[in-house]
């Protein structure tokens, strides 16, 4: 079976924009190397025993960038480039200056060490679950070059992936232009079947002041006709003559609007005067 970006449990594997940046930050309170060891993970996406194997010559600062050997070529000498943030390469290039030797390995740890250190700075960023881990942060690189555009190809290579089909699993992760695309159905009078935001809220009830000045607001919330004649209680725009022929006055019944006593009288006298 493929592997995915989830796991069993539908969790996912790799560490969000902001996860990686709070990781970063948090490394900041750790000693140079390990700081420095941190950014090289988050800002290359390498796999740990890779990072491990670096020394001062991998690092090329002509090219601005870190010439990793892949170590899952099975015996093959197989190296890809991987570019490196400006600022980063001005701190690596400090951190060279004054700690490292020419033949030594920047970090001369057992891979178990640097499991453990990624792992204690992902606790102090808050990072928890199955992703805080080295290998999060690599599926964390992967995403995260995909949802900035980075070409499919150019992500295969960074990575070290033989075949272009693993790199693609990474677009699976949902991605700022998938939230945009989702966020239009949840907007507010949204045109062409949009859901709008506030169907579950009660419709607000009209004032008897907004209703047509031919209308009267009555109970019951439906339509009725008046008939033709005169009719005080509706103005004077109602009060014709008894044997004019023009069209009745619609009357809006709305549910619990409440008229005046004598308003009622007045209706009910002009409906015994027309029969």
């Amino acid at each position: 079976m493929p592997w995915t970006i989830f796991n069993r449990e539908g969790r996912r594997k790799y560490l969000t924009s902001n996860e990686i940046d709070r990781f970063v930050q948090s490394a900041r309170a750790q000693s140079t190397d390990i700081y420095i060891f941190c950014c090289m993970m988050a800002f290359t996406g390498c796999r740990i025993s890779e990072a491990l194997s670096l020394t001062r010559e991998s690092v090329d600062f002509e090219a601005k960038a870190v010439i990793v050997k892949s170590l899952k070529k099975r015996g093959k000498m197989i190296y890809r480039a991987i570019p490196l943030p400006p600022k980063f390469l001005t701190t690596l290039a400090r951190w060279l200056k004054s700690d490292v030797s020419d033949d030594d390995r920047l970090w001369p740890w057992s891979r178990m060490t640097g499991y453990r250190r990624i792992c204690e700075v992902m606790r102090d960023a808050g990072v928890k679950g199955g992703h805080a881990m080295p290998k999060g942060l690599r599926h964390g690189f992967g995403v995260r070059a995909i949802q900035a555009s980075v070409p499919l190809n150019l992500v295969q290579k960074w990575l070290g992936h033989a075949d272009i089909k693993t790199t693609a699993i990474y677009t699976s992760a949902m991605g700022p232009e998938e939230r945009a695309i989702a966020s239009r159905m949840w907007g507010r009078n949204q045109a062409h079947g949009g859901i709008i935001e506030d169907t579950c809220s009660p419709p607000e009830r009209v004032p008897p002041s907004a209703c047509d000045t031919n209308s009267t607001v009555m109970p019951h919330g439906r339509l009725a006709d008046l008939p033709a004649g005169k009719n005080r209680a509706l103005g004077s725009d109602a009060s014709i003559d008894g044997q004019s022929v023009r069209p009745p006055v619609k009357a809006v019944f709305a549910k619990d609007a409440i008229l005046p006593s004598d308003t009622i009288l007045a209706i009910l006298s002009s409906l015994k005067g027309g029969s």
